[in-house]
């Protein structure tokens, strides 16, 4: 419930300018998620979400706003959670979670900004790893499953 929880708040804030967490529990609750205003701060806490200075709106925090040391131990900790398998095929790496999780982990890879990915693509249940070769692609899939098991 969680992981589907996050993801919608990702969308919300995504597509609408979300300026207050009452706002965001209202939009949530449209979509029948109920939460209280402690659950939706910790939610908001570990999303990373930042508030835009322009408008004051929730935004997904930056990439290069996150140490890569904070980063990488956001994806370990992502892979531990949401991680089911992981395959690779030549350039390509399919990784599979549980429904509604892809796109919070795809979000944890980018952020690590890897440099032997080129860009990764999240449905609800799948990740699709671009790796600049195959050669990066099997040490991806190494360094995936080692974060995964720590």
């Amino acid at each position: 419930m969680k992981a589907r929880r996050q993801s919608a708040i990702l969308d919300v804030v995504e597509h609408e300018a979300v300026r207050s967490q009452e706002q965001l529990r209202q939009r949530l609750a449209a979509r029948g998620f109920v939460v209280t205003q402690a659950t939706l701060s910790r939610d908001i806490k570990e999303l990373g979400l930042l508030k835009r200075s322009a408008d004051g709106a929730y935004q997904p925090s930056s990439a290069e706003a996150a140490p890569a040391a904070t980063a990488l131990g956001t994806l370990a900790k992502a892979l531990a959670e949401y991680l089911v398998t992981i395959e690779p095929v030549q350039q390509l790496i399919v990784l599979r979670t549980g429904a509604g999780q892809a796109q919070l982990l795809g979000l944890a890879i980018d952020r690590a900004r890897l440099p032997e990915v080129v860009g990764t693509l999240a449905g609800d249940d799948t990740i699709l790893i671009i790796a600049r070769d195959a050669k990066n692609a099997l040490a991806v899939v190494k360094r995936l499953q080692a974060f995964a098991d720590e």
